[in-house]
C-alpha cells in the first residue's frame, strides 16, 4: 500500500500549497468556463487571478469555495479536497463575494456576529475580532447603523470583514473593488496589503494596477485558460522584448523623425511627442542624435511595460470590463 507522500506525488499534489489545482475545469452544457487550469498557490502568498469578466475568474472561485463543483480536475484547499472533503474547506476558508453579501436591516456589528456565531466563534472572542475589525476598515463610528444607509465602499468593506471574522486560513476576494470609486478603492487596497503574509489569499480582479500593486505572483487567465503566470516584474520584462522612450519637445521636424525611423524599428511622433521603440534603447545617445538634429528635448524617459501591455501581447486584446 503506497505512503500518503506518495500516493500525493503521484497525482501531483503536494500539501505546503495553500491552494493547488490540477487540471480543474468547469462546463456549463456545451461552453467550457474555466478550462485545465493547474494553480499552485504558496502558505502566506497574495495570488491574483487577472482577466476579463467572462475569462472564469468567477467560476474558479466557486468551484476552490465549493459553490459549483468541478466538471475536471482536482481541487485542494490546505491539503482538504473541494469534493470529497468540502466541510472541512468551507471551516478554513472566508470568501467575500463580487456580489455584496449582507443584511441590509441588521447594522454591521450584527452582520459581523452573525457570521461569526455561523463559523462557531465563542463570543468574547467574537466582540474583540468585531471591534478590531470595525476600527480597522473605519466602520467603527457607524458600528450601530442599519447597512442599507451604508454607501458601496462601506459595504465592499463590511463584505471583505465578514469573510475574516472567523479568522480563516485562506480568504477569497472576488473582484473587491468592482465598480468603487478610486478612493474607495485605495482604502481597500491598503487593507487588503495589511493582510498579505498572515493569510493565503486568492484575489480576482480585472484592475491591472490592483495586481501590480498587491499581488506577490499573477496569473492571467482569459477564455478559461491561464495564459501567463509570474510576478508583476516577470510578466511585465519577460514577455515584453521592447523599450519604449517618450521624448517631450516642441520643435520636432520631419527631419529629425526621418531619422529616428532609419534608425529604431518604431517611431510615433503626435505634436510635441515623440514615441521611439526597439529592442534596446539607449537613452543618452537618442537624446544626443535629436540635439544633432535641432530638436530642443524638454523631458525624456523610459516607458515601463505596463501588465495593459502584457496582456494585450499575449492575448492579441486590450483588458476589457
Amino acid at each position: 500500500m503506497a505512503s500518503p507522500k506518495a500516493e500525493r506525488a503521484g497525482t501531483g499534489i503536494d500539501n505546503d500549497f495553500a491552494v493547488q489545482t490540477l487540471n480543474l475545469s468547469r462546463k456549463f452544457g456545451d461552453l467550457t468556463a474555466v478550462d485545465g487550469i493547474d494553480l499552485n498557490i504558496k502558505k502566506g502568498e497574495l495570488f491574483a487571478l487577472l482577466g476579463p469578466n467572462g475569462a472564469g475568474k468567477t467560476t474558479t472561485i466557486n468551484m476552490l469555495c465549493c459553490l459549483l463543483k468541478p466538471t475536471g480536475g482536482i481541487a485542494r484547499i490546505m491539503g482538504y479536497d473541494v469534493l470529497k472533503q468540502p466541510y472541512r474547506v468551507k471551516e478554513i476558508i472566508g470568501v467575500s463575494p463580487q456580489e455584496t453579501v449582507i443584511s441590509e436591516r441588521l447594522n454591521s456589528r450584527e452582520n459581523l456576529e452573525l457570521i461569526g456565531r455561523t463559523h462557531g466563534v465563542e463570543a468574547a472572542e467574537l466582540k474583540t475580532r468585531s471591534q478590531e475589525l470595525l476600527a480597522t476598515m473605519g466602520l467603527a463610528s457607524r458600528a450601530k447603523d442599519q447597512v442599507r444607509k451604508f454607501s458601496g465602499g462601506m459595504k465592499r468593506r463590511l463584505n471583505i470583514m465578514m469573510a475574516l471574522v472567523h479568522d480563516p486560513r485562506v480568504v477569497f476576494l472576488d473582484e473587491p473593488t468592482l465598480g468603487l470609486d478610486p478612493q474607495a478603492r485605495r482604502a481597500i487596497w491598503e487593507y487588503i496589503g495589511r493582510l498579505k503574509k498572515e493569510k493565503t489569499i486568492l484575489l480576482t480582479t480585472h484592475y491591472m494596477e490592483e495586481a501590480d500593486s498587491l499581488a506577490d505572483r499573477i496569473a492571467i487567465i482569459d477564455e478559461g485558460k491561464i495564459v501567463a503566470m509570474g510576478t508583476a516584474h516577470e510578466l511585465k520584462n519577460s514577455l515584453l522584448e521592447t523599450q519604449t522612450m517618450v521624448i517631450q519637445a516642441p520643435d520636432i521636424t520631419p527631419q529629425a523623425i526621418e531619422k529616428m525611423r532609419a534608425k529604431y524599428a518604431g517611431v510615433e511622433a503626435a505634436g510635441d511627442i515623440l514615441k521611439i521603440s526597439d529592442k534596446q534603447l539607449g537613452f543618452q545617445e537618442i537624446v544626443d542624435l535629436l540635439h544633432d538634429a535641432g530638436v530642443a528635448v524638454r523631458s525624456a524617459y523610459i516607458k515601463e511595460p505596463t501588465l495593459d501591455d502584457v496582456f494585450l501581447r499575449i492575448t492579441g486584446k486590450e483588458l476589457r470590463e
